[in-house]
C-alpha cells in the first residue's frame, strides 16, 4: 500500500488544519494508522494512532485534547485533526500503516509514507 499525507501548510497559532492520510493499491480496512512527526534537531516521535477496527485510538501527552484522529474506510483515507496549535507542534507530519494494533515507534510500521509540513506561527 501507498500512503501519502496531505494538508499542511503555514497556521496560526491556536488555529487549526486537518491531514489527511491517502493510501492506494490496497484498503487501509483492517490496518492501523499512525501520525508521526520530525521537528528540525529533533528525533520523529509518536503523535497519534487509530487502530484497524477504528475502535481504539492512543495519543501522544503533548497532544491529547487538541488533535483527533477519524477514518473513512469509504474514502481509504485516515484524518488528522489539529486543533489548538501551537508553534511546538511545527514539525513534518508522517503517516503509516501496520496490520491490526497501534505501534509507537516508526520502525514497528510496515507502510510509509512522505511527509507534509506543518508550519505554525506564534
Amino acid at each position: 500500500v501507498q500512503l501519502q499525507a496531505s494538508g499542511g501548510g503555514l497556521v496560526q497559532a491556536g488555529g487549526s488544519l486537518r491531514l489527511s492520510c491517502a493510501a492506494s493499491g490496497r484498503t487501509l480496512g483492517n490496518l492501523a494508522v499512525g501520525w508521526f512527526r520530525r521537528a528540525p534537531g529533533i528525533e520523529r516521535e509518536f503523535v497519534i494512532g487509530i487502530s484497524g477496527s477504528g475502535a481504539g485510538t492512543s495519543y501522544a501527552g503533548s497532544v491529547k485534547g487538541r488533535f483527533a484522529i477519524s477514518r473513512d474506510n469509504a474514502k481509504n483515507t485516515v484524518y488528522l485533526q489539529m486543533n489548538s496549535l501551537k508553534p511546538e507542534d511545527t514539525a513534518v507530519y508522517y503517516c503509516a500503516a501496520r496490520p491490526y494494533l497501534i505501534a509507537r515507534e516508526w520502525h514497528g510500521y510496515v507502510y510509509r509514507g512522505q511527509g507534509t509540513l506543518v508550519t505554525v506561527s506564534s
